[in-house]
């Protein structure tokens, strides 16, 4: 007699487990704990077999015999074992989730962050999470269609976010070609892709290079009424001119201030390499105050929750807004290309500027040994650059 709903609830655990039969193979097995699990029982090969579906009531009545019709069409009409079909199936979705993108790009991420800069790689991570993982992250990475890749970048694109969409794509290119290299990707297709979106205009950080405002401006940054070490970062930007990222997680281990220099460890600059900053008389000075507020400390700027924090990466550019420049105005990367204008312009080194602002080396072998290049001329010129700063200040550009 088929099973119902109200038999099946009132089945009661025995001394032995036993059956419980419905119809087409199809039963309730009631162990001695009072555990209920659908099972069913079919032949083929000529042998006895069993198929579990799981557990009443995770499994009810309704979807066991469903599940019964399933493995019974597949065994008699497509002469399959509905108990290997199964297995095969279960393969089918692990190996997919072991392989899926979401989990190959973590892995790629996992690999590569020690040759990113803390910031950059948190910034490459957000991004697949955000605008990436939820539309393809669950499938496995030879299955990805360019369509589907597509339409996840092109919802980037439709937000006005241009360049996040171009660097989403580059992503994925990398993570497709670790696919491949560790045996679970057959091509990157984001070479399909390459014209599907319209070219980024790249567009320079917002800074001031005319005299007269740049006097303004560091005027400015000296009657800022904020928190000390704030207004001490503000005032560090144009002298040392370093990537916000780096001048944020300035540590004082770094700094040697009795020779006038400050070592940024390579695992902290986006060119992974180490980096010396010489250090006006004006610099050192900043530092000397600073030093008596946050000097017992790991960080120059900590974050005011935390010491064991820096300051958030938006602190500078936000104390910026509030001495009124806007963000096509001015921004905590303008100090770096204020700096390079005004530095060409006085004629000093290219070579030895573009060293100071630590752009890349094309030559690897050079790379590895550029970090103290021009540094004579370097300490001249940081110091020819704050005494000009001072100048801009105090006379108004002129």
């Amino acid at each position: 007699m088929p099973l119902t709903d109200r038999a099946i609830v009132n089945l009661k655990p025995a001394a032995k487990a036993y059956k419980k039969h419905d119809s087409g193979g199809l039963h309730l097995f009631v162990s001695t704990a009072g555990g209920k699990l659908w099972r069913m029982t079919y032949r083929y090969g000529g042998k006895e077999k069993l198929l579990s579906f799981g557990p009443y009531p995770a499994i009810a009545l309704a979807r066991a015999r469903a599940l019964r019709d399933e493995a019974r069409t597949l065994l008699l009409s497509e002469g399959i074992d509905p108990g290997e079909h199964k297995k095969e199936m279960a393969k089918v979705v692990r190996e997919t989730a072991e392989n899926s993108f979401e989990v190959i790009g973590r892995e790629w991420h996992l690999k590569y962050r020690n040759t990113w800069t803390r910031d950059h790689g948190d910034k490459i991570l957000a991004r697949l999470e955000k605008d990436v993982f939820p539309h393809i992250g669950k499938k496995a990475v030879a299955d990805i269609r360019p369509m589907e890749l597509l339409t996840a970048i092109r919802q980037i694109e439709s937000r006005g976010a241009l360049e996040t969409a171009h660097r989403a794509m580059q992503i994925c290119g990398k993570i497709f070609r670790y696919a491949i290299a560790t045996g679970r990707g057959e091509r990157d297709i984001t070479a399909d892709l390459r014209e599907a979106i319209p070219p980024h205009t790249a567009k320079h950080h917002a800074t001031i290079t005319d005299p007269r405002e740049v006097g303004k401006l560091l005027r400015a940054l000296e009657n800022y009424q904020g928190q000390f070490p704030v207004a001490c970062a503000l005032k560090l930007s144009p002298l040392v001119f370093v990537r916000p990222g780096e001048l944020r997680c300035a540590e004082w281990g770094e700094f040697d201030l009795d020779n006038a220099e400050w070592r940024i460890p390579a695992e902290r600059m986006k060119m992974r390499e180490q980096h010396i900053v010489p250090l006006a008389r004006q610099t050192l000075e900043i530092l000397a105050e600073l030093r008596g507020v946050t000097g017992t400390g790991k960080f120059l700027f900590p974050s005011v929750r935390t010491g064991a924090r820096p300051m958030s990466n938006n602190t500078v550019n936000a104390a910026l807004r509030r001495l009124g420049y806007a963000k096509d105005e001015m921004t905590g990367h303008g100090f770096r290309s204020m700096a390079s204008t005004l530095l060409n312009e006085q004629g000093w080194n290219r070579d030895a500027i573009e060293r100071q602002l630590a752009h890349a080396e094309r030559n690897s072998v050079r790379a590895a040994y550029n970090f103290a290049e021009f540094l004579p001329e370097r300490r001249k010129m940081m110091q020819s650059w704050a005494d000009y700063l001072d100048g801009l200040r105090r006379n108004g550009g002129v």
